[in-house]
């Protein structure tokens, strides 16, 4: 894994979905860490909501965002846990053309390595719907950060080689351009 410097950085465009029945966004430390390291990193910020854990809300924005050209990534912090009431998996899931069942694992690892076994407590996922990335991450702010710094920064930067995110975006939804 290296970043290749003689390659320009291309910045994308993510949007934001916290998930919390008890936070609203003045509190939202996690989706304000996410937004200060992607901006950090020169991406940019299209947009950042805060919706209840209420399985068709969360599908329906995601589906809303899938739609807009204007993002190509959405992150979502919150409702990834094993209680009755975290439902955005399920939402992801609902919204999901291709899962990249890969992100759980790595990122698995990756919380292992700080909070041991009780990684095991968490579903994150990553998925592919209408030429766009998503990610459910915790709600942890650790978490969130993990996510971005050890996996998300790497990969939503089109200089890190031997591949990443951005060098296959465009090609994402060409089986809705086949003929």
């Amino acid at each position: 894994m290296t970043l290749d410097k003689t390659r320009t950085f291309i910045p994308v465009r993510i949007a934001i979905l916290s998930v919390s029945d008890t936070r609203g966004l003045a509190e939202d430390r996690s989706g304000q860490a996410l937004i200060d390291r992607l901006t950090d990193a020169g991406h940019t910020l299209t947009d950042h909501k805060m919706l209840r854990d209420e399985r068709v809300q969360i599908a329906d924005q995601l589906r809303a965002w899938c739609a807009d050209s204007n993002i190509d990534v959405i992150l979502t912090t919150g409702g990834t846990g094993l209680t009755g009431r975290d439902v955005t998996i399920e939402a992801h899931r609902d919204v999901y053309e291709k899962e990249i069942d890969a992100f759980g694992t790595v990122f698995t690892i990756v919380s292992m390595q700080k909070i041991g076994t009780s990684a095991i407590q968490s579903r994150a996922t990553g998925g592919v719907a209408n030429g766009t990335y998503l990610f459910a991450l915790p709600g942890s702010t650790g978490a969130c950060k993990d996510a971005w710094d050890e996996i998300l920064l790497k990969q939503l930067d089109y200089r890190h080689q031997p591949c990443n995110f951005v060098e296959i975006l465009p090609r994402l939804d060409e089986h809705h351009r086949r003929k």
